[in-house]
């Protein structure tokens, strides 16, 4: 616990709250109700061995800090985390209402594992990277956006089979999400390159037979199983030119599911959109 006032309120709040939640009890000493509340909170702040932290804040001698967080009646708890304020009550709250409350605050385990697999394959460790994702799934099987992420990574390293199996594991409701159908675009494309020609087989085929259109829809596949995904797109959009219902609408189908491959791109994405919007109106 810590008493704080403005002159320290940055180090001691917003700066710690990037380490560890903070709870910022502003009361008075004249103050019954904070009477109660202060003790509860210090009694589980010991609790949390460090956890969280608990910072009190005198609005008798702390009034421009009181009138800047819009304190109008105490005890009020304003809890930081990463340096913002994120969640707030009036009052006293029983103990059972105040584990409630800081329970929102602590971090989901899977959230942080899926953080530190993101660091390490940033740091090109793979092997770590990929027991971070099993770990966050563990932690939440049903979380369907680390699952997405973690079926990214499994096409990455060409694990074709085991991202389908992730695939089978995905909720109902993970259709929805963005990256679900970008996905499964392209373990599809991955799956079937193998029973395809290969790109110089169908690159001579399309410049033979400009209208052939089967072809191009197959050399699209197998350039967005190799990533070169503006080569793909250039494909699809000439589908979408030539005929926008063959194959039931598969070039610009086919073309937003790479744009949401491509959201880590976004002038690629606005470039190829454009033509594709001129192609369609």
């Amino acid at each position: 616990m810590s008493d704080v006032t403005l002159q320290n309120f940055e180090a001691e709040v917003i700066e710690l709250s990037r380490q560890v939640p903070v709870l910022v009890d502003f009361w008075a000493p004249w103050c019954g109700p904070c009477r109660t509340l202060g003790p509860m909170l210090e009694k589980l702040e010991a609790e949390a061995a460090g956890t969280w932290r608990l910072a009190k804040v005198n609005v008798d001698e702390n009034q421009q800090l009181a009138a800047h967080f819009g304190i109008r009646s105490i005890p009020h708890v304003v809890a930081f985390v990463d340096g913002e304020a994120v969640d707030q009550f009036t009052g006293v709250l029983p103990e059972s209402g105040l584990r409630e409350f800081l329970e929102r605050l602590s971090p989901n385990p899977a959230d942080l594992a899926l953080v530190e697999a993101r660091h390490l394959l940033e740091a090109g460790d793979r092997d770590g990277a990929q027991d971070a994702f099993q770990a966050a799934l563990a932690y939440d099987p049903g979380a369907d956006d680390v699952r997405l992420a973690y079926i990214s990574f499994l096409l990455d390293g060409n694990a074709i089979a085991d991202a389908e199996t992730e695939f089978t594991r995905l909720s109902p409701q993970a259709a929805q999400l963005d990256a679900f159908a970008a996905l499964r675009t392209r373990i599809d494309a991955m799956q079937n390159v193998s029973d395809l020609p290969d790109a110089s087989t169908l690159i001579a085929r399309v410049e033979a037979q400009p209208t052939d259109l089967a072809a191009r829809l197959d050399l699209a596949q197998v350039l967005i199983a190799r990533r070169e995904y503006e080569s793909a797109l250039a494909q699809l959009l000439e589908v979408v030119k030539r005929d926008r219902a063959f194959g039931d609408d598969a070039g610009r189908k086919t073309m937003l599911s790479v744009f949401e491959m491509l959201t880590d791109q976004p002038d690629i994405v606005s470039r190829w959109r454009r033509q594709l919007s001129t192609a369609l109106n």
